[in-house]
């Protein structure tokens, strides 16, 4: 395919984990230039005579090609021959239907440790709790992998670089070098999974050297040939229309871990399809549901769904009435139409705005929601609008663009200015910058100060607004220690006596876990004032408000019942969670304070947003955007940043990532004519 070729090594990925915690404050180095690589997958030769490293002649043709594509002396196409084929689609599953909720409490289970993996994790200094999750991540021989290959402890979430390393010095003693071929192809693979963790699906070949070079790595070039050689990483060169604009045009090469390049190419494909095989010709009744719609921008949606396989719709929360109406327009034409949130929540909002049968993405895929899956083990719907289509990650729009058969309409609905995925990539994002499909941008404003006030941040402007019944409050604080005070007096007094909204109702939302005024510090001063207790289950008492991650990119808001020797009980909006003993650290936190990114997709009646000095550096228009529209009646903003926050909401519109699809969409697109 022009402008998204690929090359890849040999495909032999090792076993890598999953993502442990969706969002990160260590970045890979940003800014760098672009640059070039590329991999014939032919391993490193080991040491040379006099001890130095040495180099192979693969490795000095990858450095050879950066050097001629960054010098301008040769165009990147050049180094391809062959476009690679693509990847196959995974066949569907056969259908399945589940409950529509639990029958019983949900329970993770842990993954007991391998044999021998205790002996060895202690034999290099590393604490016994790993056990279980390197055999988790490595598989029942993990004792075997880490002895072979003491960098692999580097796969179990948690554990850093200079960690492994000791690691490896105790196992190794004299053998164990910075310039050791394992240690240089995991940090190669650890610094793409912290690249996902940021949002990166892919990530350009001269950050990964700069950061390799910040590691102590002695031959970047020849750590990026080990791991394309080993099939952990995968190359690709993105940029030029045709064959002839390529010689001229900037052209990326980029690298990503196996997992996100195929999540991201199937995506494409499927997104395509449903294109391609989408709607030849609606009919008189489409255009007669869309005279019908409540509002220009409901009718013109219908409109365009009426003729297009793929639609992305544009807008904020009073909005989201428009993918509703087109819903109940499909099922009067009678089409087998869903609405689908993200979040319980949204799922809730949707519910009261009129579309009873809505599901959240997770149940409709788990098959405890919805229309369940036809024979042939596709998504028995023929119209699928996918709100807060914004927190869409990649794998899991991946997922989901599969199971819909030929001749599906999906409409992506969300709001352009709230915080992207979790998750690695920016799905919608892409898909409205592809230009590939019809894109709705809905003219329904949000009501009231609230929405005046966050629809200014979504063009740049922090504007002041008039809020006659204290929707909108600002308070100024001097420091972290003020704020963590002012919040506390906000949810416990002022927002129940003022506005009417309990403490219940009232969700805090900080820019990060750490620091003086993170969720952390937060959580503790506001359990001690509306739950004290001794926190005799785990760090947890009956009664307070938790967040409960089951898997990365899901937070889901609960409130602990009781805990016994199975595990810490939950109330997850009416169904009862048990997690491990063993697992609370991990998956339990406290909720009265969260991120913005736990946040999305929820609203609450009241929210207290705290911007405290010390994250200053952390905000974009985005976090603002996001934090700033969660409370439905009220927002108090307890405001310690100064002019960081104008500046953010004009300077900074969102922390960026490197992905393909929107390449991939355009390449299509143009192939399409």
């Amino acid at each position: 395919m022009q402008g998204a070729r690929r090359c890849v090594g040999a495909r032999a990925p090792l076993p890598r984990p999953g993502l442990e915690h969706a969002v990160t404050t260590d970045r890979p180095a940003e800014g760098a230039d672009s640059a070039a690589a590329e991999g014939a997958g032919t391993p490193v030769d080991g040491p040379s005579g006099d001890g130095r490293p040495g180099k192979s002649a693969a490795a000095e043709a990858l450095a050879a090609a950066v050097r001629a594509v960054e010098s301008g002396e040769r165009s990147a196409a050049s180094f391809f021959n062959e476009p690679a084929a693509r990847p196959a689609a995974r066949p569907a599953p056969k259908p399945v239907r589940t409950p529509a909720a639990p029958s019983a409490p949900v329970r993770r289970q842990p993954v007991p440790p391998g044999a021998g993996v205790a002996e060895v994790l202690a034999a290099g200094g590393a604490p016994e709790q790993l056990a279980g999750p390197a055999t988790e991540v490595l598989g029942e021989q993990a004792a075997d992998v880490l002895r072979e290959d003491p960098w692999q402890l580097l796969a179990v979430p948690g554990v850093r670089p200079e960690q492994a390393d000791g690691f490896a010095r105790a196992l190794l003693g004299a053998e164990c070098g910075p310039d050791d071929e394992r240690r240089a192809r995991a940090l190669v693979v650890w610094l793409l999974e912290r690249a996902a963790l940021a949002g990166h699906t892919v990530l350009e070949s001269s950050v990964l050297r700069a950061e390799l070079a910040r590691r102590s790595v002695p031959d970047a070039d020849a750590a990026l040939q080990a791991a394309l050689a080993e099939g952990a990483v995968l190359v690709f060169q993105e940029g030029g229309a045709d064959e002839e604009a390529e010689e001229t045009a900037d052209v990326r090469l980029l690298l990503g871990l196996d997992r996100y390049a195929m999540a991201e190419e199937s995506l494409a494909d499927g997104l395509a399809r449903l294109l391609n095989n989408g709607p030849a010709e609606a009919g008189s009744e489409w255009g007669e549901a869309a005279e019908a719609a409540a509002s220009p921008s409901a009718a013109e949606l219908v409109r365009a769904a009426a003729g297009s396989g793929l639609v992305a719709h544009s807008g904020g929360e009073a909005a989201r009435a428009e993918p509703v109406a087109l819903v109940a327009a499909a099922r009067s034409l009678g089409l087998r139409a869903w609405a689908a949130a993200h979040t319980e929540d949204g799922r809730r909002r949707l519910v009261e705005q009129g579309e009873a049968d809505a599901v959240t993405v997770a149940g409709l895929m788990a098959g405890r929601e919805g229309p369940g899956r036809d024979e042939d083990g596709a998504l028995a719907l023929d119209l699928l609008a996918v709100l807060d289509a914004p927190q869409l990650d990649v794998e899991t729009a991946a997922l989901l663009v599969e199971s819909l058969a030929d001749g599906t309409r999906l409409v992506l609905c969300g709001d352009p200015g709230v915080l992207w995925s979790a998750g690695a990539g920016r799905v919608f994002a892409d898909v409205v910058a592809s230009r590939a499909c019809p894109v709705v941008v809905s003219r329904t404003p949000d009501p009231g100060p609230i929405g005046e006030l966050v629809s200014g941040i979504g063009i740049g402007e922090l504007n002041r607004v008039e809020a006659p019944g204290k929707e909108v409050v600002i308070v100024p604080v001097r420091d972290a220690g003020e704020a963590v005070h002012r919040t506390v007096q906000l949810v416990a007094d002022s927002v129940p006596r003022a506005i009417g909204v309990p403490a219940g109702q009232t969700q805090v939302i900080t820019p990060g876990h750490g620091g003086a005024a993170g969720t952390r510090v937060l959580n503790a001063a506001l359990k001690e004032r509306l739950n004290p207790g001794p926190g005799r289950f785990g760090g947890f008492d009956p009664g307070d408000r938790v967040v409960h991650v089951p898997a990365p990119g899901r937070a889901v808001p609960g409130t602990v019942v009781s805990a016994d020797a199975e595990g810490l009980r939950l109330d997850c909006g009416g169904v009862p969670v048990v997690v491990a003993p063993e697992r609370v650290t991990e998956e339990v936190r406290h909720g009265w304070a969260v991120t913005a990114h736990q946040a999305a997709g929820m609203r609450w009646p009241a929210a207290v947003v705290v911007l405290p000095g010390d994250a200053a550096g952390e905000l974009t228009r985005s976090w603002v955007y996001t934090a700033f529209s969660r409370g439905e009646r009220h927002l108090s903003v307890v405001h310690g940043v100064d002019q960081a926050l104008p500046r953010a909401v004009a300077e900074v519109p969102a922390k960026e990532r490197t992905t393909r699809l929107r390449s991939l969409l355009e390449a299509q697109h143009r192939a399409a004519g």
